[in-house]
């Protein structure tokens, strides 16, 4: 059975959401609409609906004149092998030295940088997201800096493309934990990929909760690429488990909550660096006092 999507772009969040809610009420009815900012700092959000009949090009015109949009873009896509669809449509990112690709663009990787695979349809983290971006760009800004890290944490590693990359960088000793047991597969899978078997220790865990971070503690950095309530819940346990003087490298935050976060750090010895805002994203670089 042919699939049809019909896929534009336009500015501002409640513009996107009020499209998205008229696209539902089309005939022929969409199986599902989707809204997303585009995490490059633009502004512009994709709204885009799934037809199992061709649409209305007509009706989706005016509704796209009526909210200020781009002409919808209409396409068939008959019998999608979509793994390999989504690897065609993922560009690889440029996050300060770092280069994150998929196979599909290994011709690609620029001279010079520090080539990380990762392939589209493993777990959350290929890099495309406003949060792992940032976090890729802070580490980045930290080696530049001339920062050493010989033991490095990332606590809900997803894809774990944080830990290696911070293995790429520095040889010493890097763990990997995810709280699903699935995304520790993942992350192991993805260290065999790019070649660095044993180079990251992968475990399930929630938060600090395993004898292995116990005892590889205190971390010169730390990644917490989560969401707010965990972050702050954590804050106690990132402060516990830092050197005095390292770094704590946190995302998942909206942007309206990074003022809550750098307070409750603040709280526990964890005093800001820096801050970055990609879309509606911020990425914070934390210190320990000491």
């Amino acid at each position: 059975m042919p699939t049809y999507t019909a896929l534009t772009t336009l500015k501002g969040k409640a513009a996107a959401e009020g499209l998205g809610e008229a696209m539902e009420r089309l005939e022929p009815e969409p199986t599902g609409v989707g809204v997303f900012e585009v995490e490059d700092g633009s502004g512009l959000w994709e709204v885009g609906g799934y037809f199992t009949e061709a649409p209305d090009e007509t009706a989706l015109a005016l509704l796209a004149a009526a909210f200020e949009a781009k002409p919808f873009v209409v396409s068939e896509l008959p019998e999608t092998d979509w793994v390999a669809h989504v690897r065609r449509e993922l560009a690889p990112v440029e996050a300060g030295r770092f280069f994150v690709y998929g196979s599909h663009d290994a011709d690609k990787v620029p001279e010079g940088s520090i080539p990380l695979l990762i392939e589209a349809a493993m777990a959350f983290g290929t890099g495309h997201h406003g949060t792992t971006l940032g976090c890729l760009k802070a580490l980045s800004k930290l080696t530049d800096e001339g920062f050493q890290a010989a033991k490095v944490a990332d606590i809900g590693c997803g894809t774990a493309v944080l830990a290696m990359a911070a293995a790429r960088v520095w040889k010493g000793e890097v763990l990997a934990s995810d709280i699903d047991p699935v995304a520790v597969e993942v992350a192991e899978a993805n260290l065999r990929a790019n070649g660095m078997d044993g180079a990251v220790k992968c475990i399930e865990a929630a938060g600090f909760d395993h004898p292995e971070i116990k005892n590889t503690g205190p971390f010169d950095l730390v990644f917490a690429n989560i969401l707010k309530g965990p972050l702050v819940a954590l804050a106690p346990d990132v402060a516990a488990n830092l050197r005095p003087g390292g770094y704590a490298i946190l995302s998942g935050i909206l942007n309206e909550q990074a003022g809550d976060v750098i307070s409750v750090y603040l709280e526990n010895g964890v005093n800001l660096c820096t801050s970055e805002e990609i879309g509606e994203w911020t990425t914070l670089i934390l210190r320990k006092l000491g």
